[in-house]
Order: C-alpha cells, then structure tokens, then sequence
C-alpha cells in the first residue's frame, strides 16, 4: 500500500510538472490541475479551485459544472468546507452529506450539506492551497459517493495539494517575471527612443542635455502627448523612420533571475 501510495505520489508530480512546463498562463495552469485533482479517487471527482480575490472568494478553475455550483453554495453562505480549508490552512472532510438527514445527527455545516446532496454530492474533501508560507485557497474536491476519501486517498490528496501549492507559488512567479520582463522592455524602449531625441534637439538648439529635456517636456506637456510619441515623432521626422528598438536583453536577464522547475520538490511547496 505505502509503495502503491509513493509511486501515485510519484505520477501525480511528474503531471504537475508537466501541465507547469506546457501551459502559458496561471489561468491554463489552474484549468489543468483541477483536471488533475478530480482524477485521484477512481471513479472520477468534481474539482473547484477557490482563490482569494480582492478579499472574495472565487472559483478560478473547475473540472466540471457541478464544482463550481458547490463552490458558489459555499461563498453564499460564507462558510463551509473549501473556506475552513483556505481560511485556517486546515484539510476538511465531510464523510456523508445525507448523514443528518438520514440519522438526525447533527453537522457542522448542515445547509451547505443539503443543498451539496441536492447536486449529487455525498462527500468532499477540502485541502489549502499555500504560496510562499501563506493560505491563499483550496482545491474542494467532491465525490459522488459517501466515505469515497478513506486514509490513502486523504493522503494522496494531501500530497498532491502540497505539491500542487509548490507549482502554484512557482507559477505565480513565472507570471510576476514575464510582467517585469515587459515592463522593462517598455521603460528601455521609452529610454532609448527620449535620448535619441534629445540628441536630435541638442544638435538643432546647441544646448546642454538638461535645457533639451526641458524643451521636450514643455513640448509633451503643451500638446498633452506622451514624452515618448513627442520623442517618436523627432526621431521620425529626422530619420525618415520609426525609433528602432534596443537590442533585445530579455534573454539573460530570464535566465538569470527566473528560479527554475527544479526548486520544486516532491512532499514540498517551493520555498
């Protein structure tokens, strides 16, 4: 059993690896890992991957219809499994969601419980979602039978949640880098284009760079147009062409900062 559980452990990180390095958005990365965690019991789960947004929960990627009607039961109500999880960065699992109704007994969570039975849902399994140390959601995963997250599966769910919360923070990463990376290439575009401007205004004022850049930003801000377009169209109507780019940097500048896959460990978020 415990060798059963090691090599699903296994496979599970190698698909998580794999849908990290093929997709090209957190939001395809998300979409592919709920696809992922609804197959780890057999007989197939409904997955709903809930994330902060904004302080509000959301549902950004679901493996069917029927997670995200259970995951909107949940935000209704403000309470319920997939919020205890992302809240206090706890599993919780609900064993049988007809038990009150069929034996009086009480739950926790008795209205969530009845209207997930009414979508054909007996049981689920919440596990946070960390990046960097903190809670920032939960995969609800949800069965169709009662009792279907017996001490292996919680455990190959857990692993999974834990692995899938490594990906998630590299993910996230991955997202923050490419948004520098283009918010660099536009600020040294920007740059280049504004010196060779000013270069321009220098040789036709015979004037300090200082006294150039004062007449570019009088010129930008009298005719309420951008410093670069004003820029631009200097260089333009000298050159008789369009501002060329900087030579592209962007590659060492990636291979330097971006941490790669392999920080990600098999049983441990990336740190």
């Amino acid at each position: 059993m415990v060798n059963d559980l090691d090599e699903d452990a296994s496979g599970d990180f190698k698909e998580l690896q794999d849908a990290l390095l093929s997709t090209e958005s957190v939001e395809q990365f998300l979409h592919e890992m709920s696809i992922l965690a609804a197959g780890l019991v057999r007989g197939g789960l409904s997955c709903g991957m809930t994330l902060q947004s904004s302080g509000r929960p959301m549902t950004v990627a679901c493996s069917d219809p029927v997670a995200a009607q259970v995951d909107e039961v949940q935000y209704k109500l403000d309470d319920g499994p997939c919020l205890h999880a992302m809240r206090d960065g706890h599993t919780v699992r609900i064993e049988d969601t007809t038990r009150m109704k069929n034996t009086g007994v009480k739950t926790r969570w008795p209205e969530f419980e009845a209207r997930a039975a009414s979508h054909g849902i007996q049981s689920c399994l919440a596990l946070p979602l960390t990046a960097d140390g903190r809670p920032i959601g939960a995969i609800n995963l949800y069965a169709r039978t009662a009792s279907a997250f017996g001490t292996a599966e919680a455990r190959r769910a857990e692993n999974f949640a834990e692995n899938a919360s490594g990906a998630l923070t590299l993910a996230l990463r991955l997202s923050s880098h490419v948004l520098l990376i283009e918010q660099l290439r536009s600020s040294l575009s920007s740059r280049a284009v504004i010196d060779q401007a000013l270069g321009i205004i220098m040789a036709r004022e015979h004037c300090s760079q200082s006294r150039a850049f004062a007449i570019l930003r009088s010129a930008s801000q009298n005719s309420n147009v951008k410093l670069r377009d004003i820029a631009s169209a200097i260089v333009t109507s000298v050159t008789g062409q369009p501002p060329q780019p900087p030579p592209p940097f962007e590659d060492a500048l990636t291979a330097s900062q971006i941490p790669a896959p392999a920080r990600l460990r098999r049983g441990r978020p990336a740190g």
